[in-house]
């Protein structure tokens, strides 16, 4: 019985008798002991790095009790899942935690964040450049100043930030933006590589670069008030696209993407989605939109000549498992039911995902009447049956000053925001910053996951799942620790206490 046990959790318990009989089992006789092994009681040499970790006693979203789960880092999947026997000891043959029954659920995904932005407000290479009006033209004006100033050091700095800062918060993965423009050059692409490598090299985090256009592709500044700050001209369009073509050829660049909506007219934005479509079917990337940011109703809605494209395209066809995402997209807050309906069935069977951006959407986005909008993720996934996520996209800047790197605080915020008070709003929400997030940037899918028509399903821990899991934090008094995916959202914990797994390996 304990070998059928032992063996669940990744452990031939032959094969460690026999080592245990063999000479070289005495570490007197065993010379050779890599430099980073220890030795258990037993003699036995132990590399943390591969055995597996076994998880004891934490409680499971959509499962009743307590349970112990294994992490098999050689696989980097979940081997074991089974009821909480204190009785039972694995012999110091696995790495072992203790969760004090505190919930393990899937693990975070920034979906969407501006790695290359972050914290301009209050690095000193940039803080001289504060808000004074709260405006887009401004945050576009100081953003601008500080790109002149940027330097590799800073970029490093800034966006190391982001990543210790989601590590902390247990994100496992993330959709980094840097931008690709004439003002920057590769600059900002350079260093997001490089925190890249350092991230995955160190198991933190597995970061996906995508090069991005936030400056227009085919307008000049004479008849584009959104770059009328960057002195921008047709010339340095015709550049930009010149160094999304070359950062496209760069294999450790997975995601194109652009902004269409800062284009001077309709009929360029709609070049600028054709241009970015064709270059990322080309070189089989990722594709990511930022797209119809406005709340203005007699605006035309772009998504539907996304769609259109992306059907011309081919893109299911010439691509191989790449995902498309539409983030922002605030005019589609003014759709009647029949325009979600009509939507859901142009897409058809793409992989199209949106995500929602609430905290810059709701502080930079607005009307003369003071109206704000932002994506219904709940309505989207719940009533159009639309794949969706939330992503926090800015952080420490001119476009979004508040907030942090824990994409958890979006969904608790998004009770109040959404008015989504259920239990199951709260699955959902913690699914739009966890298994859905991924699904959208291609990291798993929904399908891999299975959700049923009412979420009883959301972020259900399954074995044969990735091994990236979130373990929250215990408390002193039991009935304070978050033991449901419901109280870990309606309680937000700051982060204490939270450890997150990477294909099995703890990432801090």
């Amino acid at each position: 019985m304990a070998q059928a046990f032992l063996a669940t959790h990744g452990i031939d318990l032959d094969a460690e008798l026999a080592k245990m009989q063999s000479p070289d089992a005495n570490p007197q006789s065993s010379p050779n002991l890599p430099a980073t092994a220890t030795q258990s009681s037993t003699g036995l040499p132990i590399h943390p790095t591969t055995l597996p970790t076994s998880i004891r006693n934490v409680s499971l979203p959509s499962r009743p009790g307590t349970h112990d789960v294994t992490l098999n880092p050689n696989t980097g999947k979940i081997t074991y899942i089974g009821a909480h026997d204190p009785e039972i000891a694995l012999l110091n043959l696995a790495n072992q935690e203790y969760g004090n029954a505190a919930l393990l659920a899937p693990s975070l995904c920034h979906p969407h964040i501006h790695i290359d932005k972050a914290y301009l407000l209050s690095h000193p290479s940039h803080s001289k450049h504060q808000i004074t009006e709260g405006t887009f033209s401004e945050a576009l004006h100081i953003t601008n100043l500080a790109k002149a100033a940027f330097t590799t050091q800073d970029l490093l700095e800034r966006g190391q930030r982001v990543v210790d800062e989601s590590v902390a918060a247990g994100v496992t993965h993330m959709r980094a933006f840097v931008e690709v423009d004439a003002i920057v050059g590769f600059k900002c692409l350079e260093a997001g590589l490089e925190l890249k490598r350092l991230a995955e090299r160190e198991g933190k985090m597995r970061v996906q670069i995508c090069a991005f256009a936030q400056l227009p592709l085919f307008s000049d500044s004479q008849t584009n008030s959104w770059s009328e700050e960057a002195k921008f001209h047709d010339s340095e369009a015709e550049k930009i696209r010149s160094l999304m073509r070359e950062a496209a050829a760069n294999p450790e660049v997975e995601v194109l993407g652009s902004t269409p909506y800062v284009e001077a007219d309709d009929e360029r934005a709609k070049r600028n989605v054709e241009w970015i479509v064709d270059l990322s079917v080309e070189f089989d990337k990722h594709l990511d939109l930022h797209l119809d940011y406005n709340l203005n109703s007699s605006s035309e809605p772009l998504i539907h000549h996304v769609v259109a494209t992306l059907h011309a395209a081919h893109w299911t066809e010439k691509t191989t498992d790449k995902t498309i995402v539409i983030g922002h997209a605030t005019r589609l807050t003014l759709f009647s039911a029949q325009e979600w309906t009509d939507l859901k069935i142009a897409i058809g069977d793409l992989p199209l995902h949106f995500v929602g951006l609430p905290t810059s959407d709701l502080y930079m986005l607005r009307t003369p009447e003071r109206t704000r909008g932002t994506l219904d993720v709940i309505s989207m996934i719940r009533e159009h049956g639309l794949n969706a996520c939330l992503g926090v996209n800015n952080v420490g800047n001119a476009f979004t000053p508040q907030g942090t790197c824990d994409p958890l605080s979006l969904a608790s915020a998004g009770v109040g925001i959404y008015s989504a008070g259920t239990m199951k709003d709260a699955e959902v929400l913690y699914g739009g910053v966890s298994t859905r997030a991924k699904a959208a940037i291609g990291f798993g899918s929904i399908a891999g996951n299975p959700i049923g028509e009412d979420g009883s399903k959301e972020g259900e821990i399954r074995v044969g799942d990735p091994a990236d899991v979130l373990l929250f934090g215990s408390e002193k008094q039991n009935w304070r620790t978050r033991k449901s995916v419901a109280e870990a959202v309606y309680f937000y914990d700051c982060c204490r206490g939270r450890r997150g797994f990477l294909g099995g390996k703890a990432t801090s």
